[in-house]
This record gives C-alpha cells, structure tokens and sequence, in this order.
C-alpha cells in the first residue's frame, strides 16, 4: 500500500549540481537572430534601361488615371490604418469579414460619439454668438462712429458712417443683394457635394475590399519585394503598416495638443479681459482649431480666422492681441511641437516634409497635401528596405584606357 501511495504522488526529486550549472549555462547563451538573407544583386542593364522606363511609365499611370489613382491612395491609407484592428479581432477566430464590419462600426460610433460630446458645447457656444451679434454689430457700429467722429475733427474725411449706415450695415446690406448669385451658383455647388459624396462612398468600398483581402495582397508583395528575414522588424507589409500607424498616432496626437493649447490661451484672455468672448468660445475655437491642424499648410491660418474675426467685431484692439497669440501659436507649433513630435513618427527630413506638402498640393490640392504625408512615409519605408535587401552591380571600368 505504501508502495502504491508514492507511485501514484511521490515528489520529484531535486535538480543535482551539475543539472543546475547546465541549466545556467543554457540560459546565458544568447539567441542566434535569424541570418540575413542575401542581396539581390541588381544588373546593370536594369539600371541603365529597365528601371527608367519602369518610372516613367509609373508616371503615365498616375497621370492617367488623374482622381481615380487619388481614391485608390486613400482607400489604401484607410485600409492600413485600420488593418491592425481587423487583425486584432480575427485572433478569437473570428472571420475576417466579421472582423472588418466590427471595426467600421466601432470607427463610425466612435466618430458619432466624439460628436456628441462636443455637439452640446459647441452649438451651445454657436447659438450664444447667434444671438449676440447685432448687440456686437451696434458695438462696432458705435466705435466705427466714434473713430469718425475723431477724424472729422481732425480734418481726416473718411466716411466710415455715411447716411445714416456704417461701414458693417452696407457690408451687410451688398450681402443681401448677391444672395441672387449665391443662388445661381447653388447648382454648380450641389453637384460637386454630390460628385464629393460619391467620391466617399468610392473610398469607403475599395477600402472595405482591401481590408477584406488584405491577407492575399501582404502575400503578393511578399512575392513582388525581396525577402526578409523573416521577422516582423524585416517584413515590408509590417513595417508599411507601422510607419503609417505612427504617422496617424502622431497627427492626432499634434491636433490635440494644438487645440487644447489655443482653446485655453482663448479662455484666459477672456479671464484677463483681454478677448471678452474668448471665455465664452473658448470650446468651439479651440475645437476648430484642432480640426484645422489636420489640414497641413493652411489647416492653422483657417483655425485662427473666427476667433480673429470675432475679436474684430466687438474690439479691433483684441483683434490684434488675438492675432498675436496665433502667430505664437503658430511659432510654437513649428519649432517646438511639430519637431519633438513628427521627430520620432515620420523620421524624414523637413525640407521632403515641405516638398511633399507643395508636391501635393499642386497635383491634387487640398486632398493631396492631406495624403502627401502618409505617401511619403511609406516611400521611406520602401526606400529604407530596398536599400537594406538590393545592391547594385557595379560597372566595370575594366576598358579605360590607361596611359
């Protein structure tokens, strides 16, 4: 009986000596990292007639296809933007297509809830100016009069208050009667929202498609791209995604900054009496103003124009205050948070940031300069692995002459 107790539950004995110092040993050995796989060697004649022809004829595609190229490079920024949650539900087993319409779902209520929580202050703030402009009207109508009055008596006669109208009351008054053009060209603006709208629609398909099939595109450029290693820190699929993860982190994380930062420099000149309604309309200004930021190059000259035209009508002194602090913000937001930030996402020289900004936005406006980012990490990326996998045949200078 006791035999068949320490069979069935005996302990196991203790490690000896020797098995401990061996186990040590295996530990403090170091894991080989898996080898290198060699360069492909790139001809010469590839580099001297493939490799030109093969970027021109890149160039005509582009030019080409014109808007439809541009769809396509946004549905592909989505998709990869989103493929790392697509992938992170499809771990418990879930299908794939599953997995994309819970991640669009999840974006769209994310989107819808971030609008609800700032709807209520935002329209609360927006309706409060609303109702206060003519008392801010009359206000600038009075200054404009008083500054009249100060000119007259110096001899200066500029009619800023002519026949009873000042110069806000006719600038109101020739806005009414062009509401016949604005009507006229109501048209022409309904069927570019609707070519707009479609132009979405568009996007949001092909991304849905490329998300769906993202598996089988990561495996065709596998195939096309030279071989890693095999690890994700030397996979062109991986590395595309995480570069443009980066990007995106970054970018939001700038806007936020950059909102938060002028909503609450407008909220304390309100509190110093320096921009009275910049405590009243220190949510949705700031709020604009982050949302401006996303648009690069003119995102944060469009952000300061409603603080700075609100400031114009009840004071033009906090006018300038407020388009000094701008001009601060601006200079702030370029030499201090845009490098620390953009530093360590983009990783790319700011004279190809400029480039690539104009670059864009010369080909295909706004929209271009919005993508131009996104597309230029990516070629780094792409340059950054070719050059690590591809070496160049040398020429052979075997037939120079030597005298």
């Amino acid at each position: 009986m006791s035999t068949e107790g320490r069979s069935g539950g005996e302990a196991a004995e203790p490690p000896t000596l020797h098995e401990r110092e061996a186990a040590q040993e295996a530990e403090s050995i170091p894991v080989a990292s898996p080898p290198e796989p060699p360069k492909v060697a790139v001809p010469n004649w590839v580099q001297l007639v493939l490799l030109p022809l093969a970027l021109l004829a890149v160039w005509a595609m582009i030019h080409a296809a014109g808007k439809l190229f541009l769809i396509f490079v946004v549905a592909a920024i989505i998709a990869l933007i989103l493929n790392p949650a697509v992938n992170f539900l499809k771990r418990p087993r879930l299908p794939r297509g599953l997995a994309v319409l819970g991640v669009y779902l999840a974006f769209f209520l994310t989107v819808a809830g971030v609008g609800f929580l700032l709807a209520n202050p935002i329209s609360n703030q927006v309706r409060t100016f609303a109702h206060n402009l003519p008392t801010l009207i009359e206000e600038a109508n009075a200054a404009l009069a008083s500054v009249q009055r100060w000119l007259n008596q110096h001899g200066a006669h500029v009619q800023l208050v002519k026949q009873g109208k000042t110069a806000l009351q006719t600038f109101q008054d020739k806005i009414a009667k062009s509401s016949s053009k604005v009507a006229s060209s109501f048209g022409s603006l309904l069927s570019e929202t609707v070519s707009a709208g479609f132009d979405l629609i568009v996007v949001f398909v092909v991304s849905v498609y490329m998300l769906l099939y993202g598996e089988r595109i990561g495996a065709l450029v596998r195939r096309v791209m030279p071989r890693g290693n095999g690890t994700p820190a030397d996979d062109y699929p991986t590395l595309v995604q995480n570069a443009l993860s980066r990007y995106v982190g970054g970018q939001l994380l700038f806007s936020l900054i950059m909102g938060t930062t002028g909503g609450v420099a407008l909220y304390l000149f309100g509190v110093m009496g320096i921009f009275p309604d910049g405590r009243k309309y220190a949510v949705a200004f700031g709020a604009f103003f982050g949302l401006m930021e996303l648009i690069p190059y003119i995102g944060p000259i469009l952000g300061a124009v409603p603080p700075i035209l609100v400031a114009l009508i009840t004071d033009p002194v906090s006018a300038i205050w407020v388009t000094l602090l701008f001009l601060g913000l601006q200079q702030l937001e370029g030499h201090v948070v845009a490098p620390q930030i953009f530093g360590h996402t983009l990783r790319i020289n700011p004279l190809l940031v400029i480039f690539a900004l104009l670059f864009g936005e010369t080909v295909y406006g706004i929209v271009g300069a919005l993508v131009a980012l996104p597309v230029l990490s990516v070629l780094r990326e792409t340059v950054v692995y070719l050059s690590r996998h591809l070496e160049l045949e040398k020429w052979n200078r075997s037939g120079d002459r030597v005298l």
